[in-house]
């Protein structure tokens, strides 16, 4: 799972890294784009996580022609919704990104990144909900290579396309979007080929209005809080990304540099987050509520160790990181800013994720939709407006890991309790249907 989210945040690494190239205003315009394109990228996550919760518990009951027909359904939906979005974000980017903060000269640049992107985020739902049904059937290796065959043509493709080597016309920004829409259009076609041809886990057929409506009511279910969930999370950052651009340019060009390290700092995290739902899934099933609590509180140590490990490698290489992806002293002073505090919070903000990846696990996505609705929208926005406004762009950053300390604190605090009145309630019913007997 580490390798496949690698390959996944690969691509926003690799673009950024060539589009710094261009210059400030081009890093900038792409930073703006961020909690737009993870918008649509946390739908497809959230579709996935549905997808391979229903999808496991059918294959795990033997019941394998459910299993395809809602692994169809599951990838028609994605489709379609992401299509949806897409239309919708397209005809909206000027309008949005204007809300956003950005200042008038970037906005074609915006939309020469975006026009394209809205077609990539179509062929990204294909892959990401295929790789859940692959997941949901005990391969994690196979998503791995699919992903990381991905990112091996978005990067290869990412200079030619935005220099202009081997011939090819120089399309600057537009290119790193096209290079992540030829990637995605791949993968997709060798995730169908695979799930409908080689391994016969979905129907090689569109589904009738029945059919679909059936799985798409059985994915949703979980699906739609889990998504919503995780498209909170840009939805803030647009929020955050607004107050930061106050502070101008440069400032946006950072805290989009940051942003997209933090994707990568944080892989460990993010890949326990999908390979920890499944153990406890199944040990949820089984009533073995002590070894989900003895592998949630092993993962909550393992994370607090390692992503302290991450922030101290992180702030003694900030610089060197800094002068990687900033051409101006600015911008490069900045970024060694944000590496020096924010990554503080990594940790905390892993304990969030994990706890909202248990909640999914066992079968309670409100639970989890209203843990990061606190997080983002109690703790992280006005903590960090309050931080802007009092001590300036420094304040925010602290204020990031402030948000998370609090949110951290809930998340262990609403887990315990729940797990405690589901044990009990676990004892009732037992007790019940032994008097019944």
């Amino acid at each position: 799972m580490i390798v496949g989210m690698i390959m996944l945040m690969t691509f926003s690494i690799v673009d950024t890294f060539f589009v710094s190239l261009i210059g400030t205003n081009e890093l900038a315009a792409i930073s703006f784009t961020f909690p737009v394109t993870f918008t649509v990228i946390s739908l497809n996550i959230g579709l996935g996580i549905g997808t391979s919760a229903v999808i496991g518990k059918y294959l795990g009951a033997g019941d394998d022609s459910k299993a395809k027909v809602l692994a169809t359904g599951s990838i028609m939906l994605a489709t379609l919704l992401v299509g949806i979005l897409s239309v919708f974000g397209y005809f909206s980017i000027g309008p949005i990104f204007s809300l956003m903060g950005a200042q008038e000269e970037l906005i074609p640049l915006i939309y020469d990144y975006m026009s394209i992107w809205y077609l990539a985020g179509v062929f990204l739902a294909i892959p990401m909900v295929g790789n859940a049904v692959l997941r949901a059937s005990g391969d994690t290796k196979t998503p791995s290579i699919i992903m990381a065959l991905g990112g091996a043509i978005n990067a290869i493709l990412d200079p030619i396309l935005i220099f202009g080597w081997l011939g090819f016309p120089a399309l600057g920004i537009q290119g790193a979007a096209i290079a992540t829409c030829i990637a995605w259009a791949v993968c997709s076609v060798w995730i169908i080929y695979l799930l409908a041809v080689k391994r016969q886990l979905m129907e090689a057929k569109i589904l009738n209005w029945q059919e679909f409506r059936a799985a798409a009511n059985g994915v949703l279910t979980i699906g739609l809080p889990a998504a919503g969930s995780n498209m909170l999370t840009p939805i803030t950052a647009a929020v955050v990304t607004y107050i930061v651009a106050q502070y101008g340019a440069e400032s946006v060009a950072a805290w989009g540099v940051g942003n997209r390290l933090e994707s990568i700092a944080s892989i460990v995290v993010l890949a326990l987050s999908m390979s920890l739902p499944p153990f406890i899934s199944q040990n949820f099933g089984a009533n073995q509520y002590a070894r989900i609590q003895a592998s949630y509180q092993l993962c909550i140590k393992f994370v607090m160790i390692w992503q302290l490990i991450i922030f101290a490698i992180l702030a003694l290489s900030s610089r060197f990181i800094a002068s990687i992806f900033a051409e101006e002293q600015a911008v490069a002073d900045l970024i060694t800013l944000f590496l020096l505090i924010v990554p503080l919070g990594y940790g905390l903000q892993g304990i969030v994720i994990l706890t909202n990846s248990s909640f999914n696990a066992m079968h309670k996505p409100m639970i989890a939709l209203w843990l990061s609705i606190i997080r983002l929208f109690v703790c992280y926005i006005p903590i960090t407006a309050l931080g802007s406004y009092w001590f300036g762009l420094e304040g925010l950053f602290w204020g990031c890991v402030l948000a998370n300390v609090v949110a951290a604190i809930v998340s262990l605090v609403w887990f315990k309790t729940s797990i405690s009145k589901i044990q009990k309630q676990s004892c009732i019913d037992n007790a019940d249907q032994a008097n019944s007997i």
